[in-house]
């Protein structure tokens, strides 16, 4: 049965934890507490149990149900709790969650229903279209394949349409086939970086883009109408079914190919030592194709992590964004005197990269610089190659560098601000589709698109323009390093900090609640020194300008709980609670100059001091 519930097993356990601690202390008070989160304990496992019984007597497989009864059957309740407590619940981003049996686990069943309520979803939207379509692709994940292949049965059981990736495929690939090919939705089965536990559901719409309103609150709506294992249809009809595969890697590099704005380069530097790593992922598929393609010839592989698995051997954690996650191609790199790293996470869809310093060491480029090489390369080309009329533009995320909003501004190519996720910077192509020309878009958390035919943040092509900007700075006598720097040089120096403060369970959750209400109702007057100008926040969707009190309409399709400050020396201070996670996140932006490339470390150290300062004036 599908159900929410309304009460949180980890803040019940956490409570419980406190108050056994403050029975030993002796308090009578605390005594009588504990006696209420026992009994309330006692009535959320009742709960689980009964839900779990709910399945034992459902339609539901004998693997299912041995697996229930050993956790019913165990004197420790705790994974029986954590798998039924709750429902799975299917977001405006999709499903993703631990792998196994339950309601609140990644399995065939929760898989099923959200397959399901997309499918009345679809039939109902687009009574019309003789023949309703899907993609269906997936990472490299334990039981990904499974995942696709039912959603596929269950999508063929409802008269829809199924275009079934044969193996593994990038994400992007993905929202390229549902364009190419017409389709009316499509779905694929990853959970980006998450720990190897973890599986995940993310659906997209007829533009190749994940959903945004109306339709991802109305899937949700149908998804919640699945209440029986019964609703869910899972016998497929093999007629509607077909696999797809090289004919569209080859249109989708075809696609990238088309990108390169710097031919001549990439012809004078197509030996460039490129260590590329998949991390065990989608990307072995695509990218070393793309950049031999795009004209690289000396791509240098991590073997170890060529291996596809989803067990993720080689690494704690397959992100790019973490360094231990690029250490084994570092050492390739420096093994091979490489040029460049870079790294794709499982569903490739992130690029991470590493370069050589001016003493020849090996550091990791940030999200937000890595966007700064793409934007400031890509204006910079289309400048040259006398592409820009003043019809083009770029997208960001408001979280992500200031210093791109100066680069566009400078070169008269008007940005875009969105919120956090790609599904708003695909937003934003959509309502200009067809009025002004897209040069590239991306965010801080090491996503970007430099194109149009794909509608998510893809690694694929972003690897090959990367390698192509490598290529164009090694032509005019520079490494990545020092474009980076000459950036720098040119529209002022920036750093980046996020931070979290977690707070955990019911208490946490209310102090996270406060906080936010404290920004809002009593802002800063000052960070760090400096007077906070400028205040937008995005619940109510107006911007302060502080000297004048003068206030404006901020203009997004929704509101969002985020509050930004604006100071005097531009320092950017963002501020929002986590809606997946028990925390408060900050995102702090100082500035700074560098008059030359000697400056970079002082510019550097500067900037981490007014970073302290600002978290010393924020109290975090």
């Amino acid at each position: 049965m599908i159900r929410p519930f309304l009460l949180n097993y980890f803040s019940f356990i956490n409570v419980l934890l406190i108050e056994k601690k403050d029975v030993f202390l002796g308090s009578k008070r605390k005594k009588n507490k504990l006696l209420i989160n026992n009994m309330e304990t006692n009535t959320l496992q009742q709960e689980v149990m009964s839900k779990a019984q709910s399945w034992l007597d459902g339609n539901y497989n004998d693997d299912t149900k041995s697996d229930i009864r050993r956790m019913l059957n165990a004197d420790d309740k705790t994974e029986l709790i954590d798998s039924f407590y709750r429902d799975l619940e299917f977001g405006t981003g999709g499903l993703r969650g631990i792998m196994g049996v339950g309601t609140n686990r990644m399995n065939i069943y929760t898989v099923g229903a959200a397959t399901q309520g997309l499918s009345n979803y679809l039939k109902a939207q687009f009574p019309d279209v003789p023949q309703i379509s899907v993609v269906i692709g997936h990472d490299c994940r334990n039981n990904s394949r499974l995942f696709a292949e039912i959603s596929a049965n269950i999508f063929s059981a409802n008269g829809i349409k199924v275009y079934l990736f044969e193996d593994l495929r990038p994400t992007p690939e993905v929202s390229f086939a549902i364009r190419h090919l017409g389709c009316q939705s499509g779905i694929i089965l990853t959970a980006s970086h998450n720990p190897k536990e973890y599986n995940g559901y993310k659906a997209y719409w007829d533009d190749g883009a994940q959903m945004i309103a109306p339709h991802d609150e109305n899937v949700i709506t149908e998804v919640t109408k699945i209440t029986n294992v019964d609703d869910i249809k899972f016998e497929g009809n093999p007629a509607l079914i077909e696999i797809i595969g090289e004919e569209i890697d080859k249109l989708f590099i075809e696609n990238i190919k088309s990108l390169s704005l710097s031919p001549d380069s990439i012809k004078r530097n197509s030996d460039l030592k490129i260590v590329y790593t998949p991390i065990h992922g989608t990307g072995v598929m695509l990218v070393p194709r793309a950049l031999k393609e795009y004209g690289f010839t000396n791509i240098i592989p991590v073997p170890e992590q060529n291996v596809v698995s989803g067990d993720f051997p080689t690494v704690i954690s397959p992100n790019p964004e973490e360094p231990a996650a690029l250490d084994m191609a570092v050492k390739k790199a420096i093994e091979t005197d490489a040029d460049i790293v870079m790294a794709s996470d499982p569903d490739a869809d992130r690029l991470g990269i590493a370069v050589k310093n001016d003493k020849g060491e090996w550091i990791l480029v940030n999200g937000n610089q890595t966007a700064l090489l793409f934007i400031y390369y890509l204006i910079r080309r289309w400048k040259e190659l006398g592409k820009l009329t003043g019809n083009q533009y770029i997208v960001k995320t408001i979280v992500t560098t200031e210093i791109i909003k100066q680069i566009a501004e400078s070169n008269k190519v008007e940005m875009f601000d969105c919120y956090t996720g790609f599904k708003w910077i695909a937003a934003v192509i959509r309502e200009n589709e067809g009025k002004k020309e897209y040069i590239g878009g991306g965010e801080e958390s090491y996503g970007f698109l430099p194109e149009e035919f794909a509608r998510d943040k893809d690694a694929v092509s972003s690897c090959a323009v990367m390698a192509e900007i490598a290529a164009w700075a090694k032509d005019n006598g520079k490494t990545l390093f020092e474009l980076l720097q000459d950036i720098y040089i040119e529209y002022g120096y920036g750093k980046e900090k996020g931070i979290s403060v977690v707070r955990k369970g019911k208490s946490g959750a209310e102090e996270i609640t406060q906080m936010m209400r404290d920004f809002r109702t009593n802002p800063p007057k000052e960070i760090a020194g400096s007077k906070v100008s400028i205040i937008k926040d995005y619940e109510t969707l107006k911007m302060k300008n502080v000297t004048t009190g003068e206030e404006s309409v901020l203009e997004f399709p929704t509101t969002s709980n985020v509050l930004q400050y604006f100071t005097e020396d531009g320092t950017k201070i963002s501020v929002r609670p986590s809606g997946t996670e028990p925390k408060i996140k900050f995102y702090i932006e100082v500035r700074g100059e560098m008059k030359s490339r000697s400056e970079y470390n002082a510019a550097d150290a500067a900037a981490n001091k007014k970073i302290d300062a600002v978290r010393a004036s924020l109290g975090v």
